[in-house]
């Protein structure tokens, strides 16, 4: 091998263990990881019925308003019916000057009450969301206070992270910070410190620091938008906090 090929391959080698040793350091950098998690709402039945309809699948995209669940109710209906007559007939008698107004306004409270259970029948959503799980069909008899649907505002979601005490003096409510999800090819998204918790705990199970893992650390609470419902519930997201 002549002197020329030998400086040739040295310098290679050279490059070669730069660029190595740039990535080894640029990798370096200590990341926090959490669990992605959103805004969970249970939608529950607020009266024993049988269920009419369910307008709804999961991974539906819905709007606040929206009929999630109908219903039915045939003999709130029935009783509802007969209240408005017994209502109306006694208004009449009242405003003749001969029905008792006491029993007017009995019947006038009985009927909103009714009314009010006809609108709980119609089950809409109460926010902007998607449907995550849902836990019944047409056809299925529910009790009051049975769990029917539940949605996630995934539109915004956020990840706890937990930071030994010495990180708590870097950072602050409202700081700009960045996630990475490493099996997007540590793509990024921009997140924001939404709140630090005042008490410390032990180290999750399932999260690393720096330090052993017996040691208390404070939970860290960062929010990222979400608009292309990217990120997902029970997905890993690490986080840049400063150094």
């Amino acid at each position: 091998m002549n002197k020329k090929n030998l400086i040739s391959i040295i310098v290679t080698a050279a490059v070669v263990a730069g660029i190595i040793i740039y990535l080894l350091v640029k990798r370096g950098e200590f990341l926090y990881a959490g669990t992605v998690e959103a805004t969970e709402v249970d939608i529950s039945s607020r009266l024993g019925a049988v269920i009419g309809s369910v307008n709804v699948s999961e991974g539906d995209d819905v709007k606040t308003g929206e009929l999630l669940i109908k219903l039915s109710i045939e003999d709130i209906d029935v009783a509802y019916r007969q209240a408005l007559t017994d209502y109306k007939r006694l208004k009449e008698l009242v405003e003749a000057g001969s029905g008792s107004q006491e029993n007017y306004d009995r019947m006038r409270f009985k009927l909103e009450d009714i009314e009010v259970k006809e609108e709980w029948a119609s089950i809409k959503s109460p926010l902007d969301g998607t449907v995550i799980l849902k836990y019944h069909e047409p056809g299925e008899l529910v009790a009051p206070g049975t769990k029917l649907l539940t949605l996630a505002d995934l539109s915004k979601v956020w990840a706890y992270v937990y930071v030994d005490q010495p990180v708590l003096s870097k950072i602050a409510i409202g700081m700009q910070v960045d996630g990475f999800i490493p099996e997007a090819g540590m793509k990024m998204f921009p997140g924001k410190i939404v709140h630090i918790k005042e008490e410390a705990e032990f180290t999750p199970r399932n999260v690393q620091t720096r330090k052993e893992r017996t040691r208390l650390v404070y939970g860290v609470k960062v929010e990222f938008e979400n608009k292309d419902r990217f990120l997902k519930p029970g997905m890993t997201i690490e986080v840049k906090l400063p150094a």
